[in-house]
């Protein structure tokens, strides 16, 4: 009997050891991050990547992973298959290109935000320039543009000296490169007198000057858009992204970096860096982001 009692008591010691401890794979997963994968214009890195804290602050369970190139490089690695959930351009053409194939959803598209396209010049340089028309004189030897089949601003620069009647005097100076990010360095090292880049990207080197702005007219509107790729896994995460990017909250870094909202342009057809426009437009930035969140349906076309 002692014996029985005995082997009773073992087994529930043992039962007892079992229900108090959990083997690990019991135990509950740690949810899996949602990664989204976003292609990004090259000149939107710093912003982007700022924007990137904030947001990643904010939605724990997610983590962005970028890839910043010239925009034409981009379109071709997601029309290659590139796994990419979001694609934002320097261009609405290219996005544009994007919609007519395919390649991205059209209903998510957002046009974020607005640039100026300015002349700049090394701070050390003995150049007399003072507009884009000065590009033809003669004391002008290297002037540098982004390659315009792959870089939005190249094309934009081209665009301005057809305007104005000197690109086939410039175009034999023309150094292409292969994005904007480069043609500030040229300028900054000397390898060409003259740089043509987006205004965000001249006023993060404290070794330029921006000599000029190009005149209003002269090239389609700057306007930097967005939209989820359309094979992407995270579609819904990538939207959420977007509709970030276009909030009051978003914007605020954006503006910080020389942005302007693209409702700037809307409204004056210029971006928007007047002291009117920074204190009226951002509230209406931000009614028209509610009406967003309360009316999608209507806005974005989704009704049925």
């Amino acid at each position: 009997m002692k014996k029985i009692w005995g082997i009773l008591l073992v087994l529930l010691l043992l039962c007892m050891t079992g229900c108090g401890s959990s083997p690990k794979s019991a135990q509950q997963a740690t949810p899996q991050k949602i990664e989204l994968s976003v292609f990004a214009a090259l000149g939107l890195k710093d912003v982007l990547i700022d924007i990137q804290k904030e947001y990643e602050a904010k939605h724990p369970d997610v983590k962005i992973i970028y890839n910043f190139a010239a925009t034409g490089v981009l379109q071709k690695q997601i029309g290659q298959g590139a796994p990419a959930d979001v694609f934002v351009t320097a261009a609405a053409k290219n996005m544009d290109d994007m919609v007519e194939q395919k390649l991205v959803i059209a209903n998510t598209r957002r046009d974020i935000v607005s640039n100026d396209l300015v002349l700049i010049v090394n701070k050390e340089s003995g150049l007399d320039l003072h507009s884009f028309a000065d590009l033809a004189n003669d004391e002008v030897k290297r002037v540098g543009i982004g390659a315009p089949e792959t870089v939005p601003a190249g094309q934009y620069a081209i665009d301005v000296m057809k305007f104005l009647g000197i690109w086939d005097r410039v175009k034999e100076k023309a150094v292409q490169t292969k994005d904007v990010i480069t043609v500030r360095s040229y300028v900054e090292t000397g390898n060409v007198e003259a740089g043509v880049v987006f205004y965000t990207v001249a006023v993060t080197s404290n070794k330029l000057k921006v000599v000029a702005t190009a005149p209003k007219g002269s090239h389609p509107p700057i306007v930097f858009p967005g939209a989820v790729v359309a094979n992407s896994k995270q579609s819904q995460a990538a939207e959420t992204f977007l509709d970030y990017l276009v909030s009051p909250e978003g914007m605020r870094v954006f503006q910080k970096y020389g942005f302007s909202p693209f409702i700037y342009l809307l409204f004056s057809g210029r971006n928007g860096r007047n002291v009117e426009n920074q204190i009226i437009l951002p509230v209406l930035l931000s009614l028209l982001h509610n009406i967003l969140l309360v009316f999608p349906a209507v806005i974005r076309g989704r009704c049925h």
